[in-house]
């Protein structure tokens, strides 16, 4: 209405001004502008076999800066470093952040792949809109990475179960206690070489189970991957270790639907009452993270067109039914630390529930394991996992 009235004052000249886009202003960053400093103080990187996830950090970070009346800055690559931040900082105070996680993968002919990095560029603008983080090109940022994990080469480890894990993360840094979408920001990406994930090592797991705690609920921002999401779980996380299981089975609502496993989207493998075997998952509906490993599974399991894959929710009721007609084959978390984890108990209102999921050999665990790593490290040709 305002715009229309500006209009009829014969102010249709004034606001085509003040609607074109502000000059100097720069709505994404371009990976042909990177500038590299390299650093005089180069460490050394550890042997595979000492590898502690999230402990060991390369040489070299990347940083964007971002300001509400400038837009985004020229992309930087420098000595890894300690991060200023004013005290009133909106991340500091209001959670005003986000973060991906993806791994880059050396492979037998010791060429270096990304697996899908495309899909936690996606998974990244989303996240940001949520919490009113600035917009842009996945495909630029991309191109940085790819950049930046050329110049750490010798961090990705020479180790058919290792890889070099990458962060990236998007904070608010405005200087203000107000409660409002910050006007300045800061985009940087961290590296670190993590160690092997087994199924011995990583599982199987026991999981605590409480319908009294609840991860995500509808309307809200489970589906995206915010720092707000994992700070109030590590209670319960906390009880879990207390009371001998390794993660958490996050339920929700009065059915008690399976939602995560800790921080992994979560499959089930059974046989359904008539028969059939079938793999499921609880479906995108807000309350889960969309994983790339579980879109992954998802699409090879597809591929294979051996049994039924269904996307639908799971109350425990139907995993109490399943497991006391010994129709339950097989349970695990899928997520990019792990690749697969397999369930081996769950502790339930003080009842431990047995998951044969190694009994029955974990074959479906074991298979999807083993296609994910060979297409990971190049020993099979894929889309998903490209040479730098």
């Amino acid at each position: 209405m305002a715009a229309a009235a500006l209009r009829a004052r014969g102010g249709g000249a004034v606001l085509a001004t003040l609607l074109q886009p502000r000059r100097g202003y720069k709505s994404t960053f371009r990976a042909s502008e990177l500038e590299l400093q390299r650093s005089q103080a180069l460490g050394t990187p550890p042997a595979p076999r000492d590898l502690v996830f999230g402990k060991f950090f390369t040489d070299h970070m990347l940083t964007v800066e971002w300001e509400r009346e400038r837009g985004w800055g020229r992309p930087k690559i420098g000595p890894f470093q300690d991060l200023r931040l004013h005290p009133a900082s909106t991340v500091l105070h209001y959670a005003v952040e986000l973060f991906e996680g993806l791994k880059a993968f050396r492979g037998d002919d010791d060429k270096i792949r990304i697996f899908r990095p495309e899909l936690n560029m996606e998974r990244m603008q989303r996240s940001a809109k949520r919490v009113c983080l600035p917009e842009f090109d996945g495909d630029e940022l991309l191109e940085c990475i790819r950049a930046l994990v050329r110049l750490e080469g010798r961090w990705v480890p020479r180790d058919p179960q290792s890889s070099l894990y990458i962060r990236p993360t998007f904070i608010g840094t405005e200087p203000t206690l107000g409660v409002s979408p910050p006007g300045q920001a800061l985009l940087f990406v961290v590296l670190c070489p993590v160690g092997p994930y087994t199924l011995t090592r990583c599982g199987p797991i026991r999981l605590l189970a409480d319908p009294q705690q609840v991860r995500a609920w509808p309307g809200g921002a489970g589906h995206c991957k915010l720092g707000g999401n994992y700070g109030p779980c590590l209670e319960l996380q906390e009880e879990a270790r207390a009371r001998g299981c390794q993660q958490v089975l996050w339920l929700y609502g009065p059915e008690q639907l399976l939602t995560e496993v800790g921080t992994m989207n979560l499959f089930v493998f059974w046989e359904r009452p008539d028969g059939a075997p079938e793999l499921v998952t609880p479906p995108l509906d807000g309350l889960i993270l969309p994983g790339v490993t579980r879109q992954s599974l998802l699409e090879l399991a597809r591929k294979w067109g051996e049994f039924a894959v269904r996307e639908a929710p799971l109350p425990m009721g139907s995993i109490l039914g399943a497991l006391k007609a010994g129709r339950l084959r097989e349970m695990f978390g899928a997520g990019t630390a792990c690749v697969v984890c397999p369930v081996g108990e769950i502790l339930y209102q003080e009842q431990v529930l047995s998951v044969p999921t190694m009994e029955n050999g974990a074959k479906v665990t074991t298979r999807f394991l083993r296609e994910l790593n060979d297409i990971q490290y190049g020993r099979v040709p894929s889309p998903w996992a490209q040479p730098l």
